[in-house]
């Protein structure tokens, strides 16, 4: 049976979907979570051998933190695992700039430590390592449509330690043979979204709006543009990294971008109402057409202090990029680049 270690963020979105996805093929998965007095595990109840009593079967959790490195030493040592993910990160890239140290100590420095925890327990030769890194990386774009050689501008606390953890991660791969790999993936979403990420924010919001239990909420810069997937695919797009002959980075997205006005008004119609646009700036306003409601107001505390640029290669282009041979690869690469 293969072992999976999927670092600290097993609670929450893409750490839940990856343990679903690991152990449908098979995988006994062992998931490094945070101490916390309140015991979130809404995201993966479903996944316990019993739910009610919490009783392990093939995800079994064992407490750590990416900023401790005598926690990670022990739980690498003792598990042993074939493959790691590591996809620990304060991520809330508007929080970095609030939490800047904090985000640079567990998604720059925490990186770090887990890849020498991976060389002191002397696992290099045998496992297999995946970075969850991001699209924040590009931040203020140099080409487009970004790529995987398209130089890197990040505009966040949160994009420039994801730099850092993305250039040791190819340190490691070069100085010491490790097949570890970057996976640079674009914005993807799901219902198990936290509630304060923008997509929940909205969706949640209009639900109440249509219940009755809200009239209006606020939000940032509505013309942000996002290229936004699904959690469930970009999962099995980091299993098919650690699949390939060798290791290598690529970039996860969907091709698509929209912004954040446009997911208003979508989100919206589903409950039959149409968004109106008036005002500009801070002063915009959504009113619904039906009932001359202000359903949407802009706040200013919830813009970024820098705003990211886009774009990119299809998800789908992908998917089949990295299920080709590798010489059939590297011709792809050499008829992109004429």
């Amino acid at each position: 049976m293969e072992t999976s270690l999927a670092l600290w963020e097993l609670f929450h979105m893409d750490g839940s979907y990856l343990a679903e996805f690991l152990l449908e093929k098979g995988y006994e998965v062992h998931g490094i979570v945070r101490r916390s007095s309140s015991f979130n595990t809404g995201r993966i109840e479903h996944l316990y051998k019993n739910p009610q009593a919490h009783t392990e079967g093939n995800m079994k959790l064992h407490y750590g933190d990416l900023t401790d490195s005598t926690c990670l030493v022990k739980i690498i040592n003792e598990v042993k695992p074939t493959e790691i993910y590591n996809l620990g990160a304060q991520s809330h890239v508007k929080i970095s700039f609030d939490l800047a140290e904090y985000t640079a100590d567990v998604d720059g420095v925490g990186t770090l430590r887990l890849l020498d925890a991976i060389k002191t327990c002397g696992l290099i030769n045998s496992v297999k390592f995946y970075q969850a890194s991001t699209s924040e990386l590009f931040g203020k774009v140099q080409e487009i449509p970004q790529k995987e050689t398209t130089p890197f501008y990040p505009r966040s606390p949160y994009g420039a330690a994801k730099l850092y953890a993305y250039w040791i991660v190819v340190n490691f791969r070069e100085a010491y043979n490790l097949f570890a790999v970057n996976g640079i993936l674009f914005n993807h979403e799901s219902p198990r979204r936290g509630a304060n990420f923008v997509t929940r924010k909205i969706s949640r919001s209009v639900a109440k709006i249509h219940l009755g239990q809200l009239e209006c909420f606020s939000l940032g810069n509505l013309d942000a543009k996002r290229d936004w997937g699904h959690a469930r695919d970009y999962v099995e797009a980091m299993w098919l990294m650690l699949q390939t002959d060798e290791p290598e980075d690529f970039v996860i997205a969907t091709g698509e971008v929209h912004s954040v006005r446009e997911f208003v008004e979508k989100s919206f119609r589903h409950i039959g109402k149409t968004i109106v646009w008036e005002g500009k700036n801070e002063n915009e306003v959504g009113r619904c057409k039906e009932t001359g409601k202000i359903h949407v107001t802009v706040n200013h505390k919830y813009y970024r202090p820098t705003e990211v640029w886009l774009q990119h290669r299809r998800l789908q282009e992908l998917y089949v990029f990295l299920q080709l041979p590798g010489a059939m690869r590297e011709l792809c690469c050499q008829a992109s680049c004429m």
